[in-house]
């Protein structure tokens, strides 16, 4: 959904099938980028991030991955340079087929479901349960990190994101 708005926010033409999934090139934030939305199973997005990276010649810290983070309440934006994959499965792959954990990291916190005994697979599979003025929010909040990171770089987007915001709670964020 990040994705999808980045593209139209910036005017950027129709992603077209290359790399296992859909590309597009163009201009973002004042540079030349690209946007890629894998079309495998999630556990398997890894190959086509590293085909791309691939063909492409782009070093892994050039690598921004917007996700999904269970571990943020619904809507926080949180950014994050390497490490692990806690558990996600589609970082574990993009990591593993990359050769790397250095790519940058856009975390949208999704929550975790009220019932403790919820499957984690089926939480992150079910549409979100909030109006469109929150998940709005929530989205042009992770376009804005992105546009960060691009024109300003990591430091900056960490800087500005990764601080608790005055009045952030689970719905604000």
């Amino acid at each position: 959904m990040v994705a999808e708005r980045l593209i139209r926010a910036h005017g950027l033409s129709r992603p077209r099938r290359r790399y296992e999934g859909r590309w597009v090139e163009g201009g973002i934030a004042g540079r030349q980028a690209a946007v890629l939305m894998p079309q495998t199973y999630m556990n398997n997005s890894g190959d086509a991030v590293s085909l791309a990276a691939k063909r492409k010649h782009i070093p892994t810290d050039r690598i921004v991955v917007i996700h999904d983070d269970m571990d943020f309440p619904f809507g926080v934006v949180r950014v994050k340079q390497g490490g692990g994959h806690g558990g996600h499965n589609g970082l574990k792959s993009i990591a593993a087929r990359l050769g790397s954990d250095g790519f940058s990291r856009v975390r949208v916190g999704i929550g975790r479901p009220d019932d403790s005994a919820a499957d984690a697979r089926d939480w992150v599979l079910t549409p979100f349960d909030v109006t469109g003025e929150v998940l709005d929010r929530a989205l042009d909040r992770a376009l804005t990190c992105v546009e960060t990171i691009i024109a300003e770089g990591i430091e900056a987007a960490m800087g500005r994101f990764n601080q608790r915001l005055d009045g952030e709670d689970e719905a604000q964020a």
